[in-house]
This record gives C-alpha cells, structure tokens and sequence, in this order.
C-alpha cells in the first residue's frame, strides 16, 4: 500500500463515518418501531431525546461524505504520476478492481446522502417531526451502501503499489475497451448531444413553470433524473472532445487538469447539484399534505427548484461554452 496523506485521511474519514451510521442505525430501528409522539411513556422521551443526538451525527456524516467524493476524485487524480501508465485519475482508478466500483458507490450515496439531508432538513421544520420514520428507513438502505463503499475503499487502497503498470485514459476511454464506456463511445456523438441538450432544455422550462405556476413537480423531478443520466453519457461521449480540441480523447478525468480551468470539478458538482435538487422538489411532493408540513414543503421545493435551476444553467453555460469556444467540430 503506498501511505500517501490524503488516501490515509480518506480512510480514516469513511472508517468514523460508518462507525457513525452503523451506530445511527440501531437507534433508527428502535425509532421505526416504537415512535408514537402521542405516548408520553419513558421509551419515547428517551427516543425524543436521542433522535436529536442522531440526527446531529448524521447529518455531519453525510456531509462528509458528499465531500469524500470529491476529496476520492481528487486524490485518485494526483496519485497518477506514482504509477507507470497513468496520466491522470482514470489510470489511478484502474490499478486495481476496486477504484471504478468505489466512484460508482460513492456517486450513489453521494445522491442518497443529500436526499436524506433535503428530507431531514424538511422534517425538522415540523413541531411534530411527521417523517421521521420515513428519513430513518431511508438511513437503513444507506448505511450498508456506505459500509460497503468503505469496504471497496479500503481494499482499493490496500491494492495501491507503486511497481504496478497501469493504463493510460486513451486506453481506457476508446470504443475498443471492455465496459459500459466503449459502449458509449462507439455511439455516434451527434445524437447523443442533441439528446443532452433536449433533456436539459426541456428540464430548465419546467423548472421555471414550476416556479411560476406550481404545476409540474413530477415531471420536473423526472426530467432532472433522465438529464443528469444524460449528462454522465455526454461526459463520456462528445463533451471532453470540444475541451481537448480532440475526436479520440474521451476521459473525464483530465478535465480536472488545470491547462483545462479544473473545468470538471464544476461540471461535476453542477451536474449533481441538479439531479440531488430536482429529486428534492418530487421526493417532497407527497409530504404536502401532511397538516404541520402544509406551509413549509412548498417553501422548501422552490428553493431546490431555483437551485436545481442554477446548477442546470452552469452545467450547460460550461458545455456551450466548450463547443463554441473550441476549434474542433464534429461531422456524425
């Protein structure tokens, strides 16, 4: 294992927030069976009393790891140069069969880890904190995948050795690879952006009916989902090519180079900032009804709706000003 700082940072950061969520699990199950604010039985002031000390360690773990992903991209991205063949972060995460799995996990929990913090933040604006069963059901299906994130992390970790040759992203990222990515990249480019830009379109006009009229909170929240899939193909298939000024360079990680602005971390966070809030505005709507929620779901949707907006609107000012910017033009 090479012992670089941030990797044994990361480590340790993911280890306490388990630990964190393991313990936050316990009490989440003795929540979802015995809650009943109508009872006023020692049981339940012992679970008033604990919930807030849960609820305190979860939110603080969760907001770690929305930072984790991008402290793992980070640091994956500067551990290239330790190994013979990579150039950037694709390379570092190809060492071994656990660095592409843990960046899927992390994104996963990344999109469940903010939902849970929209429908707490929601649920604590209630005197009677009406979904508190609902947010400490949702923990339960989190915490394994963030138990199991860290598991994949460590092993990644532990498979880091410096006389190891890996491959290049130009090996990696090309229609002859193995994978989901050539599958991708073998599809013609053209369609595929024309797709991306529908979809994102079509999402911002709806964002906006939404904020004028109060209608459309469904297709909104479906339309911020098939937009950020959208997005996570586009990354792959025609965006990098505009910023590298090349047909055949296909990596999403160089983007975080600084001859490229660091212009992917932006991309990244727009485009997850967009999907997390535009899931905020449906994952809510149902909550509407509920009598000490009735004044405040509404509140919070148009704020997450202005915010899926804006990260919307800089994904796509970042995209168009790539292509037009760039002296490369595509012919499908």
């Amino acid at each position: 294992m090479i012992f670089h700082g941030p990797i044994l940072g990361l480590l340790l950061g993911s280890l306490l927030v388990s630990f964190m969520l393991v313990y936050s699990a316990f009490y989440a199950v003795q929540i979802l069976l015995r809650w009943d604010m109508r009872s006023g039985s020692e049981i339940q002031l012992g679970l008033e009393r604990r919930t807030y000390l849960i609820s305190v360690l979860i939110t603080y773990a969760l907001g770690f790891q929305l930072l984790s992903l991008f402290l793992f991209i980070y640091t994956a991205d500067h551990l290239a140069p330790l190994f013979v063949g990579a150039m950037c972060a694709a390379g570092s995460l190809n060492v071994n069969p656990w660095g592409y799995p843990t960046i899927v996990l992390k994104i996963v929990n990344f999109i469940l880890g903010a939902v849970w913090l929209v429908i707490n933040f929601t649920d604590n604006r209630a005197w009677d904190y009406p979904l508190i069963r609902k947010k400490y059901a949702l923990l339960l299906c989190i915490a394994p995948l963030i138990l199991a994130e860290t598991i994949f992390q460590t092993a990644y970790s532990a498979g880091l050795h410096p006389n190891i040759i890996t491959s290049c992203c130009g090996t990696l990222f090309t229609a002859d690879a193995a994978g989901v990515t050539s599958g991708i990249i073998a599809l013609p480019p053209i369609p595929l952006a024309v797709t991306f830009y529908t979809l994102m379109g079509a999402t911002l006009i709806c964002g906006v009916y939404y904020r004028r009229a109060g209608k459309g909170v469904t297709l909104f929240s479906i339309l911020s989902s098939l937009t950020f899939l959208a997005s996570g193909v586009a990354l792959i298939s025609f965006i990098p090519l505009y910023f590298y000024e090349l047909p055949t360079h296909h990596c999403p990680f160089c983007l975080l180079h600084k001859e490229y602005l660091y212009v992917g971390y932006a991309l990244y966070l727009a485009f997850l900032g967009g999907v997390i809030s535009g899931l905020g505005v449906g994952i809510l709507k149902p909550f509407s009804g509920v009598e000490s929620l009735k004044g405040v779901v509404p509140g919070i949707q148009r704020r997450l709706a202005l915010a899926s907006l804006v990260s919307n609107g800089i994904s796509l000012l970042i995209v168009v000003y790539g292509v037009l910017s760039s002296n490369l033009i595509l012919l499908d």
